[in-house]
């Protein structure tokens, strides 16, 4: 059975009461006439199909659901997430750190200079860390790996882990590491999309490396794990 659970519970838009029932109601047709599941890491999950991002049509459509279960096998655990994303898609207890969206419980900070109280035993990032120093001016593009060194150093329990999502051909500087052997993380998978529809299959890097990154969407992404 595929990995399935309710949305219901997250926070309303701010569009029209108009433009929210079109849009739902292409969600709900697009829903019916497509694949329902995508497999992941010997699991099968549903494709999220929500109208914030409209994530019928980019990689938030796999994204949510991995992450998601991520969340649920570390109920009770303490939790740090990298750029606020998953909030906007269901009712969260965990903490947020974002540099910039302001959001009532999101910590505004650079995560550089984050040092918690107390460490967490799961810490995620979903397509947020590709803009680290790469979108900043001055450019730094060595700052991702800074950051990770220092959620791993000083954020993260001993036996915790960190789960990050990141985009294929956005960051030149991140694509370099993966392509030399030098990737940040300890583990990693891969996702393709493989078709208008935002149907997405398991790949590897020699599948991905040449991916270009689209107009506002991903052709493929890395979820690495730092352990």
């Amino acid at each position: 059975m595929p990995y399935t659970y309710d949305y219901t519970s997250a926070a309303p838009g701010t569009e029209r009461a108009s433009a929210r029932y079109w849009r739902a109601m292409k969600m709900a047709l697009t829903r019916c006439v497509r694949d329902k599941t995508f497999r992941f890491n010997g699991r099968e999950y549903e494709y999220l199909y929500h109208p914030y991002n409209r994530t019928w049509k980019n990689e938030r459509g796999v994204e949510i659901p991995i992450f998601r279960e991520l969340l649920l096998q570390h109920e009770g655990k303490r939790v740090l997430e990298v750029g606020n994303v998953l909030s906007h898609y269901f009712s969260i207890q965990h903490e947020v750190v974002d540099k910039y969206e302001v959001s009532p419980g999101v910590m505004n900070q650079d995560i550089i200079d984050l040092v918690p109280q107390q460490p967490y035993d799961l810490i995620v990032s979903i397509s947020t860390l590709e803009h680290v120093g790469w979108d900043e001016q001055p450019r730094e593009p060595a700052k991702l790996l800074h950051v990770l060194a220092h959620l791993r150093s000083t954020c993260l329990a001993p036996c915790g882990k960190i789960v990050a999502s990141l985009p294929i051909g956005y960051n030149h500087y991140f694509d370099g590491l993966l392509n030399s052997g030098r990737s940040p993380f300890s583990t990693q998978l891969f996702l393709k999309r493989i078709s208008k529809q935002n149907y997405w299959i398991e790949s590897d890097w020699e599948q991905c490396r040449d991916v270009p990154y689209g107009r506002f969407v991903a052709h493929a992404i890395v979820i690495g794990t730092i352990q």
